[in-house]
């Protein structure tokens, strides 16, 4: 991949990205998260997006009305990627809509250990996970 600041969006990029976006939409309906547990590592492991561009660019998926002040300090630094961010909310919408029927249907027990296997998951992940 390409640096972020020079990120060409071809079809695979786009693709990734409403990936996860759907992903974030899915595991955000069905246990809760989304955000910083899936988007933020997922574009810097796929789309190798610095922390900050990362973290700015989830905030900028989110910008109404809860993280308009945090993604204009990102704005203004360089670290937001808007058309990235209009692509994850595709996704995230339909995944939202398809992961909350889909954890509707499960025992609360099963939601739960889910929800933890998830946290566990990507806590291991960024522990182990070297990008060279």
């Amino acid at each position: 991949m390409t640096p972020d600041n020079v990120r060409k969006m071809n079809t695979e990029t786009i693709l990734i990205v409403i990936t996860i976006g759907l992903a974030a939409g899915m595991l955000g309906g069905m246990v809760g998260v989304g955000g910083g547990i899936i988007m933020v590592p997922a574009m810097v492991f796929f789309l190798a997006f610095s922390q900050q561009k990362a973290q700015g660019t989830s905030l900028a998926l989110m910008l109404f009305p809860v993280g308009i002040l945090g993604v204009w300090n990102y704005y203004r630094k360089g670290f937001v990627d808007m058309r990235v961010a209009g692509l994850l909310a595709i996704g995230f919408i339909l995944g939202s809509y398809l992961g909350s029927r889909f954890s509707l249907t499960l025992p609360q027990a099963t939601l739960r250990r889910l929800f933890a296997l998830v946290m566990l998951a990507v806590a291991l992940r960024m522990l182990i996970w070297d990008r060279k």
